[in-house]
């Protein structure tokens, strides 16, 4: 859980009555501990910090540290002792043996497999399903990794030791240790190898045969744990086989290209585009989404995640694939490869609640030499992915009612143009028919197409001509108007009517609190968990994803207190979104009170 590095949320001194609550779970979590024991983890007049962290696939986690030591982490409400209150007390949980080379692997976020565990002549500690446990090394009682059973004792024997025994929580030289005073374990012999092997040989005191004997062990330990991992290469894989595979992908690169480009000189355009398809899906699972944004919409996660997933050159376009649809698309990642769980959390609006990150098939997908970069996003200074706004470009559609002044220019019903456009062909026309006034060429005489177009009934009668301003703003105000999104490696997007702003309001909850509301970020390709994290940081306050009644795959973003002008901050200067763009900012609060 800690082999990569956590997000500290808050650190804080713990007050009075948690420290009681604190040492009360202890108790009821370890009864072995005695009343002197409790005091020691939790003294009453030393100071206990409270530390609320995110671990890196999202888990919200909270440290117990004392003396600059985290003694306890608290997951799904269920205390874990660290290793550093293992070595105080190092028989406060069942122990499991097993051999130095393993711990390695345990580090790199493995969990034990029973193949590399070393029974005891005592026999295996009994432990029921889901129970307390430690790990140690062979030779030395103290502990070096901190989980819970897998399975109960007589499931591990009756399985003849195959498969997982212990799902390692924290480990030795993990992050979560790094948060400490990173000092080693100590030195504790274990009696019941003192003098013997683990078999109950006598040891070998020679210095060549304690070299083999290493040696035999290390060899040893590789084939049972690689045995262990065939059973549940669901749980975990072998360093040296993914560093192997690795190595002969290098080696064979060329030649594979070459392969792959005469198998796709043999497919279909629609087989291509599923290839591609599967490869970014898969792309972005690996790399861009993170255990914090679940449940993601469907939508954000084919607008923020795939799109950029996309090989430079290659378009992603799903209308193109067998699939036709992101729905189906997704439908068939789930019950044909058991990758995503997708559940229609709101009526008519999809989100992925559910990733297996140890999937086989997601596990053993290498990201595209070109793409290697992006494998771990370059952040900015919020965090996140660096940000690229959108071109937007206002368009206007050709009505009915003006039909007959584009008939010249072949511009039919519902044809988009751009004001340049529009005053083209209105230009070329006027000069066409020779409307231009004779006496004063800043007037266009009206004919009667430009009656019917632009005039009003009263109008018909009293204005025989128009200014050329006036003659261009009311055809563009006859026209339908539209607009075109243009995202960085993405199709343009031509809707209807107006782009919708992003709003901004505050509302009040309660008596006097105040909360600040931001809607149609999606409109800007915005993920509103990523904006709202960003601004959780920001402002230090607590935010919330809401689902908009009536609005299909759109959530409000609420973050307490009148944060306006943080908001307008975050927009303006981090995400570049143009102000007209953004409604609300004169509502800030001024004199930079705040409520």
């Amino acid at each position: 859980m800690f082999a990569k590095a956590f997000r500290v949320k808050s650190n804080t001194a713990i007050k009075g009555s948690d420290r009681r609550k604190l040492k009360a779970d202890i108790s009821a979590a370890f009864p072995s501990l005695s009343a002197d024991e409790l005091s020691e983890l939790v003294p009453n007049k030393e100071e206990i910090n409270v530390v609320k962290i995110y671990a890196h696939k999202g888990e919200a986690v909270t440290l117990y540290v004392l003396h600059k030591n985290p003694l306890f982490f608290e997951l799904e409400k269920r205390l874990h002792p660290t290793v550093y209150v293992l070595w105080r007390y190092p028989a406060l949980l069942p122990a499991f043996r097993t051999w130095p080379p393993v711990l390695q692997k345990l580090i790199g976020g493995a969990d034990l497999m029973l193949p590399g565990v070393v029974v005891p002549s005592t026999g295996l500690p009994e432990v029921k399903q889901g129970d307390y446990c430690a790990v140690t090394l062979v030779n030395n009682r103290a502990p070096v990794a901190v989980g819970t059973a897998a399975v109960s004792s007589a499931e591990m024997h009756s399985s003849g030791m195959k498969g997982r025994g212990v799902c390692v929580l924290h480990t030795y030289m993990d992050n979560l240790w790094a948060f400490g005073d990173k000092s080693g374990p100590p030195s504790l012999p274990d009696a019941e190898n003192e003098g013997h092997g683990v078999n109950g040989d006598e040891c070998q005191t020679d210095e060549e045969e304690e070299d083999e004997e290493k040696e035999g062990v290390e060899k040893h330990v590789e084939e049972e744990w690689r045995a262990g991992e065939t059973v549940t290469d669901k749980v975990c894989s072998g360093i040296e086989e993914l560093s192997l595979a690795e190595q002969k992908g290098k080696e064979g690169e060329m030649a594979n290209e070459e392969e792959v480009e005469s198998q796709d000189d043999h497919k279909t355009p629609q087989e291509m585009m599923d290839a591609l398809l599967v490869q970014c899906f898969l792309h972005a699972l690996k790399s861009k989404v993170k255990k914090s944004e679940l449940p993601l919409l469907t939508s954000t996660f084919l607008r923020n995640h795939m799109f950029s997933c996309c090989p430079s050159g290659k378009q992603l376009d799903i209308k193109k694939s067998s699939y036709k649809k992101l729905s189906k698309f997704l439908q068939a990642m789930q019950q044909q490869h058991n990758l995503v769980r997708v559940k229609e959390l709101t009526k008519g609006v999809e989100s992925i609640v559910e990733v297996d990150w140890k999937n086989p098939e997601l596990r053993s997908f290498n990201v595209p030499e070109e793409m290697g970069g992006e494998t771990t996003p370059v952040e900015d200074g919020e965090g996140e992915t660096p940000y690229h706004p959108p071109e937007i470009t206002t368009l206007y559609s050709v009505s009915a009612r003006l039909e007959p002044l584009f008939l010249d220019a072949n511009k039919r019903k519902g044809a988009i143009l751009q004001p340049a456009e529009v005053r083209s062909v209105v230009t070329e026309y006027v000069k066409k028919n020779e409307l231009v006034d004779e006496n004063n060429k800043n007037y266009v005489t009206i004919n009667p197409t430009l009656c019917d177009c632009l005039l009003e009934k009263s109008e018909y009668q009293e204005v025989e001509s128009l200014k050329w301003d006036d003659l261009f703003s009311r055809t563009l105000r006859r026209m339908q108007e539209c607009y075109q999104v243009v995202f960085p490696g993405q199709t343009p997007i031509i809707k209807k009517g107006h782009i919708e702003p992003i709003d901004i309001s505050v509302a009040s909850r309660g008596s006097n609190k105040k909360v600040t509301l931001i809607k149609n970020l999606e409109v800007y390709c915005l993920d509103p968990a990523v904006v709202a994290t960003a601004l959780q940081r920001r402002v230090q306050a607590s935010s919330v994803l809401q689902p908009i009644p009536g609005a299909k795959d759109k959530v409000l973003v609420q973050i307490q207190g009148n944060q306006i002008h943080q908001v307008g901050s975050l927009l303006l200067d981090h995400y570049q979104i143009p102000r007209k763009y953004i409604q609300g900012l004169d509502k800030a609060l001024k004199g930079g009170k705040k409520k």
